[in-house]
């Protein structure tokens, strides 16, 4: 698969962009990035590459769309299955790791209210993802991964918010290393690799996306 085009259509601050930036680094696959403009128009491969929810990211693969990011993973993982797994191969597990990974989109990723809120709607906000993450700090327990000894596909769903955590803890007002020191150590540990580590962007970068982004809603 040498000669496979593949170009992903991402934006540089999507914790769903960088999910799949990830995978591709994990699998060492070289791809062609295109920047979407979310905050203005949306291209027209955009468009036509995801015409039902118009979002990134969307992996085209020789002209053929993948789109929602946690699909792209997995489809990543099983089209290039000759190197190193993101899921399990026991089918009991992969099912865990792809519950757990759910649990990450339906529950960590729709808190804008954290960031964008104010008043009695960021305050539920952030007791709604304060309890998500007790439960999280929970699940990874002592492990050094959520799927244990092995970096993989919960690590991915949930890893890409690590950039996002001071953001959170300025506005939420609460500090994650003391409310959650385990997801602050395995936050550390997974960016000792190169795939997190190059994909993920800066939380400074972040922050100031944040602040922009809260001028243009009115609450700054």
């Amino acid at each position: 698969m040498a000669d496979d085009e593949m170009i992903l259509l991402d934006y540089w601050v999507s914790v769903f962009g960088m999910r799949v930036r990830i995978a591709l680094a994990e699998k060492e696959i070289k791809y062609e990035s295109r920047e979407e403009d979310l905050l203005g128009n949306k291209s027209d491969l955009l468009l036509k590459m995801n015409p039902i929810y118009k979002k990134i990211p969307v992996l085209i693969h020789n002209g053929k769309p993948v789109c929602e990011s946690l699909i792209i993973v997995q489809y990543i993982d099983e089209i290039w299955n000759d190197r190193s797994p993101l899921l399990p191969s026991d089918p009991y597990q992969r099912a865990q790791a792809r519950f757990w990974a759910d649990f990450v989109d339906k529950k960590v990723a729709p808190r804008p209210g954290v960031l964008w809120g104010k008043g009695e709607e960021q305050e539920a906000a952030r007791n709604e993802f304060l309890e998500t993450f007790k439960i999280l700090e929970g699940e990874l327990g002592d492990k050094p991964y959520f799927g244990g000894e092995t970096f993989g596909f919960v690590d991915i769903s949930l890893v890409t918010f690590a950039c996002w955590f001071h953001a959170f803890e300025t506005f939420g007002k609460f500090s994650m290393k003391a409310e959650f020191p385990k997801i602050t150590e395995w936050a550390k540990r997974c960016m000792q690799r190169e795939s997190v580590a190059k994909s993920l962007q800066d939380p400074q970068k972040v922050d100031e996306f944040v602040v922009e982004y809260r001028k243009r809603l009115g609450l700054e």
